[in-house]
C-alpha cells in the first residue's frame, strides 16, 4: 500500500512535466544542508519552469505533503531541511534563466535558480551589475536563495544586503497560485508587499521570478590591508569605515582565521588566482606590475598580525577610488592599525566566486559559521562575550579537536557582522562531497564521525546564538537556527501569523522555517 501511495504521489508531482527523484542517494543529498541532515524526504522535484513548479506544488499540498524550496544548497541554518518526514523538496537549479536585462530602466529579471556568478558573468560585458552582486558562495548560491535567506558580501559595504537590491517578485503560494508583487523599476509603491516575501526563508512562498536593480560597474578599484593587535581596534576601525561610506567591501579576520586561511591556501593557489587579477588591469604594464607586487609579497605579510582588516573601494576614476582608500587608511591608522600588503583583497576581488572548498577546514574538519549583524555600539561587547565563551570551554575544545576563527564585515547603513566559525573533526556528508572540488577533497583526510565533538559544537552554537540575541543582533539565513519571532513585538508576531495563515492556511510551506 505504501509503495502504491508513493507511486501515486510521484505521478501527481510529475503531472505538470517536472522531473521527480525518489532514489535514496538523491533524497540524502538534497535533504541535508552543510551543517546537518533533515528528516527523510518523500521526493525531490526539479522543475524547469514556473508552471511546472506551480503544478507540482499544488499536487504536493493537495496530497497533504509539506513543500520546501532549495536554491544552491549553501544553507547552514536549516533553511531547507525538513522537520518531519514526508516533505517534498523543490530543487530550483533548473530554473536558472536570465529573463530580461533592461538597460533603459536599469533592472534585470531572473529565475530563482540563476547563480550570482552566472548573473555577474552576463552583466559584466555590458558594464553593469546589481548593487549587492553576490555572496562568496556565488558559484553555487542562487539569486532566489539570496532573496529568501538574504545575504551579504560583494557590494555590501555600500549597498547593504541582497534583498535591498530587489525591486519586484513573482512567487508561488502553497496552493500553486502565482502572484506578482511590486513594479520592475521602483520599490515600494504603497505598503511594501514585495518585502513580505524577502528574507522569509521560503516560509511564505517560493520565488519564481526576481527583478533586481542595476548599477554601472565601477571604472576604478583601490585596495588596502591593515594589521591590528586587538579586536577592539579592528572593530573601531571597521565601524569608522562603514560610517564614512567609503568602502564597497570591508572585512577582517581574527588570528585564528588568519592562520586557517594561510594554512588552507598556498602560493600555487595565489599564482593561479593572479591570472584573474592581471586580467582586471587596464594595461599590460599595469597587469605585470600588479602581478609582480602580489607575487613578491608572498605569504608572510600577516605572519605577525593578530587581527587583519581588508578594504576595497570603487570609483568613477582612479583618483576617487584612491581617495576613499586614503580616508580608510587614516581611520585604520587612527585606531592602531599598521598597513600591510593588500594581496588578500586584490586576489579575492579578481576571483569573486571561487571554488567552495572552505566548507571544510584545512585538515578536513567540518565547518559551521554562526553570524549576527550588530549595531556598532554592541560589536565590542558581543566580541568580548563570545571570547569569554570560548575561553570557558577551551580545555574541552582542545581535548575534542574543536577550534574556531572569527570573521567581521561592514554592512552599509547598518552595522557590523561578526561571524564566529566552528571547526570540529567529523564525517562529511553527501552535500559536502558534492560541493568541494574533487582534487581538493582528495588531498584531505576522511575523518570518522565524532559524536562528542558534534555534541560540543551543538552546545557552542546554541550558546553563540543566545549571545547574539542578548546583544540585539539580527540575522541572515534565519532558517531554523535563529530566534526571529522572539524578537518581535507581540502585535507584530500576530500580524506575521495572520499573513502566514492567509498565504499558507494549512501550514505546508516550509514548516518550521522562520519559527512558523
Amino acid at each position: 500500500m505504501a509503495s502504491l501511495a508513493a507511486q501515486s504521489l510521484v505521478e501527481a508531482l510529475a503531472g505538470g512535466g517536472a522531473e521527480v527523484l525518489t532514489d535514496p542517494p538523491s533524497l540524502a543529498l538534497y535533504g541535508a544542508d552543510i551543517y546537518a541532515p533533515g528528516a527523510p524526504l518523500a521526493a525531490v522535484v526539479r522543475p524547469a519552469s514556473k508552471h511546472e513548479l506551480a503544478s507540482s506544488i499544488r499536487a504536493a499540498t493537495e496530497a497533504g505533503h509539506a513543500v520546501i524550496p532549495r536554491g544552491g544548497g549553501m544553507s547552514y541554518t536549516g533553511g531547507y531541511t525538513a522537520d518531519a518526514p514526508g516533505a517534498v523538496l523543490f530543487d530550483l537549479a533548473g530554473m536558472d534563466r536570465i529573463l530580461a536585462i533592461d538597460e533603459e530602466n536599469m533592472a534585470v529579471t531572473v529565475e530563482p535558480g540563476c547563480t550570482w556568478a552566472a548573473l555577474h558573468a552576463a552583466l559584466s560585458p555590458l558594464g553593469l551589475r546589481t548593487p549587492m552582486w553576490g555572496t562568496l558562495s556565488g558559484l553555487k548560491a542562487t539569486v532566489g536563495g539570496g532573496m529568501s535567506q538574504n545575504g551579504i558580501f560583494w557590494g555590501t559595504g555600500r549597498h547593504g544586503t541582497a534583498v535591498q537590491s530587489c525591486l519586484a517578485l513573482e512567487v508561488a503560494l502553497a496552493d500553486g497560485t502565482l502572484m506578482r508583487l511590486g513594479k520592475r523599476f521602483a520599490r515600494p509603491y504603497g505598503p511594501d508587499l514585495t518585502g513580505l516575501f524577502l528574507a522569509d526563508t521560503g516560509a511564505l512562498g517560493i520565488k519564481t521570478e526576481i527583478t533586481l536593480k542595476l548599477v554601472r560597474e565601477a571604472a576604478a578599484h583601490a585596495y588596502a590591508s591593515f594589521a591590528f593587535d586587538t579586536h577592539d581596534q579592528v572593530l573601531d576601525a571597521l565601524s569608522g569605515i562603514e560610517r564614512a561610506d567609503i568602502a564597497t567591501e570591508a572585512f577582517g579576520f581574527d588570528p585564528n582565521l588568519n592562520a586557517i586561511r594561510m594554512k588552507r591556501d598556498s602560493l600555487a593557489a595565489d599564482a593561479k588566482q593572479l591570472v584573474g587579477l592581471m586580467k582586471q588591469q587596464g594595461s599590460v604594464f599595469k597587469a605585470l606590475k600588479e602581478g609582480a607586487k602580489v607575487a613578491l609579497a608572498g605569504r608572510d605579510f600577516l605572519k605577525d598580525a593578530k587581527y587583519s582588516l581588508h578594504v576595497l573601494a570603487e570609483g568613477r576614476n582612479e583618483a576617487s577610488a584612491e581617495a576613499d582608500v586614503a580616508e580608510a587608511r587614516a581611520i585604520a591608522l587612527t585606531h592602531g592599525g599598521r598597513e600591510v600588503e593588500n594581496t588578500i583583497p586584490k586576489i579575492i576581488r579578481a576571483n569573486p566566486f571561487g571554488p567552495l572548498n572552505s566548507i571544510l577546514g584545512p585538515e578536513g574538519e567540518r565547518w559551521a559559521p554562526i553570524h549576527g549583524l550588530l549595531p556598532h555600539a554592541q560589536a565590542k561587547p558581543f566580541y568580548a562575550a563570545v571570547t569569554a565563551l570560548f575561553e570557558q570551554h577551551q580545555a574541552q575544545m582542545d581535548a575534542l579537536g574543536v577550534h574556531h576563527g572569527t570573521l567581521v564585515a561592514a554592512v552599509g547603513k547598518a552595522g557590523v557582522v561578526i561571524e564566529p566559525c566552528l571547526y570540529w573533526p567529523d564525517a562529511r556528508n553527501a552535500l559536502i562531497e558534492d560541493t568541494v572540488e574533487p582534487a581538493h577533497l582528495a588531498r584531505l583526510p576522511r575523518l570518522p564521525s565524532s559524536p562528542p565533538a558534534w555534541e560540543l559544537t551543538q552546545k557552542l552554537k546554541r550558546a553563540i546564538v543566545d549571545l547574539f540575541h542578548a546583544h540585539d543582533a539580527i540575522h541572515f539565513q534565519i532558517g531554523r537556527t535563529y530566534p526571529y519571532r522572539d524578537s518581535l513585538d507581540p502585535a507584530a508576531d500576530a500580524l506575521l501569523l495572520a499573513i502566514k495563515r492567509q498565504v499558507d492556511p494549512r501550514g505546508l510551506m516550509n514548516p518550521g522555517s522562520l519559527g512558523l
